[in-house]
């Protein structure tokens, strides 16, 4: 898969971009939208063998019919096994060749964060997923935990802890007890969980008043 994709779209010597740091506004009050158009992998083809990603290779490389989608796979694909650069490319491809404000763009957003997340740039995916909500009236659910682990890992400890604030307003039964996180959670790492694990024990110990 490397080789068809560096030739296929001359990502070589591609290095990986370099998210500024993020100036997140405060949490609303509340987040009460369940957003499931977003929070799902972006598919084009099913499967991830070796032919699948052949068959999405070309769809890209021809921009036939979701053509967006399938370089959102591949880029989960590539990042997935340490490929980040290639992945990153891919993704912002992906981004230029979706419609703006389309509920694809939102889910390809919502994806690459989580995958910067995973190859340790928290920077990068804080900027992905304020992308995912900009513009948008309706808070979605996953957002208030979501940036509070992202933020405490990059030690920024008093936003973490407000941003789980918002999650413990919006559902104060779902985010009392960090042993509930896995059924909530399912998707999530462990080290993941355990990190907002960190930011309940933060909003236990010193809970910030709203607003």
């Amino acid at each position: 898969m490397k080789t068809m994709l560096v030739r296929g779209l001359g990502l070589a010597l591609l290095l990986p971009l370099v998210a500024l740091a993020q100036s997140l506004p405060r949490p609303k009050e509340f987040y009460f939208s369940e957003d499931a158009l977003t929070t799902r992998p972006v598919v084009a083809i099913e499967g991830s063998d070796e032919a699948t990603l052949a068959r999405l290779m070309q769809v890209v490389e021809r921009g036939q019919r979701d053509a967006d989608r399938a370089a959102a796979q591949l880029a989960h694909a590539a990042m997935r096994t340490g490929r980040t650069g290639t992945g990153i490319a891919l993704y912002e491809r992906a981004l230029a060749d979706s419609a703006r404000r389309s509920p694809l763009r939102t889910s390809i957003h919502w994806n690459y964060g989580w995958d910067l997340l995973r190859s340790g740039d928290a920077e990068g995916a804080l900027q992905q997923w304020q992308a995912a909500v900009s513009g948008r009236l309706a808070g979605p659910e996953w957002l208030p935990p979501t940036l509070a682990m992202a933020l405490w890992r990059l030690e920024r400890r008093d936003e973490a802890r407000d941003w789980y604030a918002a999650a413990v307003r919006t559902h104060p039964e779902r985010w009392r007890s960090p042993g509930d996180f896995s059924a909530l959670l399912p998707d999530w790492r462990a080290d993941e969980r355990a990190t907002l694990g960190e930011v309940h024990a933060a909003w236990q110990e010193n809970p910030p008043a709203w607003p």
